[in-house]
């Protein structure tokens, strides 16, 4: 076996591999290994790991088939080294915070284990999205003969798969982009983060940019607002804000005029954002409380519900997708491709909210692109750079259907009319 994967990885081919680490127990990583252990045909072995062994055993509870799990510190490299080389996985998936991607890149680096995240890196005390950090690691992960897979969530992840499939099949050049993300649902409580508070919050207050003509232009945070159509859900007002997956499509879609990132937040979320912000809880840089130091975004953190625990009657659905305009054989036109995902339906079949459910599939569905041979190479690649088909053939079949509609300028009319 080990001959066979050395010959494998000398032809640039990835096959014969079926064992996944998933490093994460959060609410996305909790749908991560269980979407695994639903397909034991792909993942013959699989293992979860986590700072805390608790969540990693609540997670097996809801394994359709049985997990192995371990405690890790993912910071911490050479212990994560330790575990890799006991685990041996073929691929570790990285559901933890962006803060570990760079230590988790490093062990897999020295284990030999291929690398695929939903989010880049960025640094603890600098709300910094960009992929400057692991662009640079390509020649180390080629050097090494495997391979990592950045941004395989749903936005970074599925939507630039959009973009690839259609840069391929849909247009002969895309000039404008706008990925649109509207999270129409209600968990009933006063205040809540559907994904992990800190990396939530970082997101929003950082200052937003959009990119056109060739620069990136920075903005104030929320300066920009839209009424955007949502497919499912109807009109709702959208926040251009920065998004990381605009960084590596810039590079990847070719002819790219301009790129714009939307997002939904209800007037409830901006109100207790704003206070938040207006108190110093935002911060993240340490403050002295009684004589020792506390970052406030840390200890907002542990007031707030757990994402994990919003699953349990959350109503609505999410609809996330990419509007591009272009032309094809000569003529103008406007398509969107797009994904809606009911919190009821993902809680019923992982006991995740829809939000954490498209952060936890496609990366189950990326692992098996890798596995089955479909996405291969040596060395840092996103998304949008390996085959979309494969994986928008499949990612349907795993609880993600997607969908193709033709607009027309006056179905995004305030959409576009927004001058930037």
């Amino acid at each position: 076996m080990r001959l066979l994967r050395i010959a494998a990885l000398l032809t640039g081919r990835i096959k014969d591999l079926d064992s996944v680490l998933i490093i994460g127990a959060g609410a996305a990583g909790s749908v991560t290994a269980q979407k695994c252990a639903m397909n034991r045909d792909v993942f013959k072995k699989v293992h979860l790991a986590s700072r805390r062994l608790a969540s990693c055993e609540a997670v097996a509870k809801r394994c359709k088939t049985p997990i192995e799990i371990s405690q890790v510190d993912a910071d911490n490299v050479k212990e994560t080294v330790k575990l890799l080389k006991k685990v041996k996985p073929d691929l570790v998936i990285n559901m933890a915070l962006p803060y570990q991607d760079l230590p988790i890149m490093d062990a897999c680096l020295e284990a030999g284990a291929h690398y695929m995240d939903t989010a880049n890196y960025e640094p603890r005390d600098e709300a910094k999205f960009t992929y400057k950090w692991q662009w640079p690691y390509h020649k180390k992960y080629k050097d090494a003969g495997i391979m990592a897979v950045l941004g395989c969530g749903f936005d970074p992840g599925q939507s630039n798969i959009y973009c690839a499939y259609a840069q391929e099949f849909l247009f002969d050049e895309i000039e404008t982009i706008d990925i649109i993300d509207c999270n129409d649902g209600s968990h009933g409580k006063s205040f809540a983060t559907n994904f992990n508070p800190e990396i939530n919050l970082r997101e929003v207050t950082q200052r937003g940019k959009y990119w056109k003509d060739g620069k990136w232009i920075e903005i104030d945070p929320l300066s920009i607002s839209a009424m955007i159509d949502y497919p499912e859900v109807g009109p709702r007002k959208s926040y251009l804000i920065y998004h990381e997956e605009e960084e590596s499509l810039v590079k990847n879609i070719k002819g790219l005029k301009q790129i714009r990132f939307w997002m939904t937040f209800s007037d409830n979320y901006i109100k207790h954002l704003d206070v938040l912000q207006s108190v110093g809880m935002t911060r993240i840089d340490p403050v002295m409380y009684k004589g020792n130091p506390v970052i406030p975004m840390e200890f907002l953190k542990e007031l707030l519900p757990p994402p994990s625990s919003l699953g349990k009657g959350y109503t609505g659905k999410t609809s996330i997708g990419c509007i591009f305009r272009g032309t094809k054989n000569g003529k103008k036109k406007i398509t969107m491709i797009y994904n809606v995902c009911h919190h009821e339906q993902a809680f019923k079949e992982t006991g995740a909210q829809a939000v954490s459910y498209t952060t936890g599939v496609p990366p189950v569905v990326g692992a098996m692109m890798m596995f089955k041979g479909e996405w291969k190479g040596k060395g840092v690649f996103n998304v949008e750079q390996l085959p979309s088909k494969p994986f928008m053939d499949a990612i349907g079949d795993h609880g993600l259907p997607w969908h193709i509609k033709d607009l027309k300028v006056a179905d995004q009319k305030e959409l576009f009319a927004v001058k930037t």
